[in-house]
């Protein structure tokens, strides 16, 4: 049984009387669609399951076709529609809005789950168009819990190879594992998920920026310097742009610095936080063995894995995640909840005994708690595998 936490929440709301679209969104590859199988089979009711994930566009005429097929299902009562892979429809979310209408005003018990494997692009056709009809369901890359439960991985497999549960199955022969990694999840997110939905004038920049983000994964950059290194003429604005892209489909994010003031958080420098430390390794010479005994690189690889813990676990929550750095002083992340404010520092492979940055952030911010990962502080282990709720609480 497929036993990830998102699972048993759609299971219980299809189980639900119909009130709203269920939407679930996440990165490929992170099981949406036999999460949905499964909730399929226990609702115990006629369903119909439909994917517009094929190499040409659908046309809004196949989403019309399919609810069609959902509502002769629904004919004698309850039925489930699921259409995977919506967002790559266009002008889906009007289509969707006019039919769920439909079935409200004739009382057709039609309930309808939408997956979308860039939540970026699913989000802005709901703000779009369905204000008020939907939920959003979150699913994320894997955590260190879900790996180890499913696989029987130890923590430093996690840290090298990720959360990608169809990848699992590979690590014995690394050579193939990443070559599965690079061709069918990250060439295919970007040349599929991106590139044919999204315009983007500069494709090969958009690349070379993901490369970049995978090699400075937790580093901090700023835009002027993602040009100077990407030796390319293009502006901030763009680079902005293209970060928040790969963002959207899961892959890198551009952490914003923690300040009082929000105007400054969204002028700073990013720091590139990868979703899936696999995105790194797959593309490094490294094998598991040699990655531990660079200390440096394994520092990396493990405040990354964390950052990556963190940024994941937020998703969906009344949660954001920064960094702080002021004079040279920095903290890894600041994790904040309403009014609630948390340190964290990673001491990982790289040779740090002590913390400057978190007694500054500490006088300045006057943070709830302040943690240390690693070392004396919380063991690795025991991070990656609690909520991020729990720090906060």
């Amino acid at each position: 049984m497929f036993n990830r936490p998102v699972f048993q929440t759609l299971r219980s709301r299809v189980k639900e009387p119909r009130r709203f679209l269920q939407v679930l969104a996440g990165p490929r590859q992170v099981g949406k669609t036999t999460l949905v199988r499964q909730a399929m089979g226990a609702a115990r009711i006629p369903s119909h399951y439909a994917t517009a994930d094929e190499p040409t566009l659908r046309d809004r005429a196949w989403i019309e076709q399919q609810w069609d097929l959902g509502r002769l299902k629904a004919k004698n009562g309850e039925a489930l529609l699921v259409l995977d892979e919506i967002q790559k429809v266009p002008g889906w979310s009007t289509v969707v809005k006019r039919l769920w209408d439909e079935d409200t005003e004739r009382g057709v018990s039609l309930k309808c789950v939408l997956l979308g494997s860039s939540p970026l692009l699913v989000q802005k056709g709901l703000a779009e168009s369905l204000a008020g009809r939907f939920e959003i369901l979150h699913a994320t890359h894997w955590s260190f819990s879900e790996m180890r439960d499913a696989f029987g991985w130890e923590v430093e497999q996690y840290v090298y190879f990720g959360g990608y549960p169809g990848a699992a199955s590979l690590i014995g022969d690394r050579p193939r594992w990443a070559r599965y990694i690079i061709d069918s999840l990250i060439e295919t997110t970007i040349s599929r998920d991106i590139l044919l939905m999204t315009r983007v004038d500069k494709p090969a920049l958009l690349r070379r920026l993901f490369q970049l983000g995978c090699d400075y994964s937790g580093q901090i950059l700023s835009y002027q310097k993602m040009l100077g290194q990407l030796q390319d003429a293009g502006n901030t604005t763009t680079l902005a742009h293209y970060l928040e892209l790969l963002a959207g489909v899961g892959m890198l994010k551009g952490i914003s610095k923690f300040s009082g003031k929000k105007v400054l958080q969204r002028g700073s420098s990013p720091k590139f936080q990868v979703l899936n430390t696999a995105l790194m390794t797959a593309q490094s010479q490294r094998s598991l063995k040699e990655a531990e005994q660079d200390r440096e690189y394994w520092g990396r690889l493990v405040e990354s894995a964390v950052g990556a813990h963190l940024q994941n676990g937020t998703a969906g929550m009344t949660m954001e995640l920064f960094y702080w750095r002021d004079r040279g002083r920095e903290v890894d992340f600041v994790l904040r909840s309403g009014e609630r404010v948390v340190a964290i520092e990673v001491k990982s492979g790289r040779a740090r005994t002590e913390f400057p940055g978190m007694e500054a952030f500490g006088k300045s911010f006057r943070p709830t708690r302040k943690f240390l990962v690693g070392g004396q502080g919380i063991p690795l282990e025991e991070f990656l595998s609690t909520p991020i709720s729990h720090w906060v609480e």
